[in-house]
């Protein structure tokens, strides 16, 4: 309730300084247009920030029990939101037939968005590569995103996961909470999440599931 209200407050923040550049744009001075440009990027960050937070706290608390999901479907509805982005970056995502699984469909489709969008936004090769792929072990699904980015210092595995931790500071966008509420929303499920990676030859990052079957 109260990120509810606080983001109502801010659209009104954005919503008035925006009328205020439109309806005074001959009185106002080129300073007077930045500092009104300044409060709308500062609003939308923060209403950004606050979905984020919603996102991670209320993680499965409005979802059902599990119920049979197909990973194709959930993977599908993942790119189809990252669309733009694939394509101004020129990505190839490519993936294994996905098996079904016991989960919710619309929280892993933002566990997928989160894992796909990251290794898409920090390869600094000119056509980032990210491959999704599942083998059985025993009686749990593991998952694996794979991407040819430029891997991460082991010693910043755990760190990775934690809210509000970042590697890149303000160089990409974010709020460092994406992977925080991936590892939260697979353990809502009972499993789990982890990272392989090194330096220069790319990262994987592992999810296990319950079958569906």
């Amino acid at each position: 309730m109260a990120a509810h209200n606080l983001r109502e407050s801010l659209r009104d923040v954005s919503a008035f300084s925006q009328l205020l550049s439109e309806t005074d744009a001959g009185r106002l001075n080129g300073d007077a247009g930045v500092f009104l440009a300044r409060i709308r990027e500062g609003a939308a960050k923060a209403q950004s920030l606050l979905a984020d937070v919603v996102d991670y706290w209320a993680t499965g608390s409005g979802a059902g029990p599990p119920a049979r999901t197909d990973m194709e479907a959930v993977l599908g509805q993942a790119l189809l939101s990252l669309d733009e982005r694939i394509a101004e970056r020129s990505a190839i995502v490519m993936h294994d037939p996905l098996p079904p699984v016991m989960g919710d469909f619309e929280v892993l489709t933002k566990v997928l968005r989160h894992l796909i969008g990251n290794a898409i936004e920090y390869c600094s090769t000119p056509s980032p590569r990210v491959h999704i792929s599942s083998k059985r072990v025993d009686r749990e699904l593991v998952f694996s995103v794979t991407d040819n980015g430029p891997g991460i210092d082991p010693a910043f595995r755990d760190r990775l996961f934690g809210p509000f931790k970042r590697l890149h500071g303000n160089e990409h966008p974010g709020n460092g909470l994406g992977l925080a509420f991936c590892r939260r929303a697979i353990e809502w499920h009972g499993g789990r999440m982890w990272m392989e990676s090194t330096p220069g030859g790319g990262s994987t990052f592992y999810f296990t599931l319950p079958p569906a079957d």
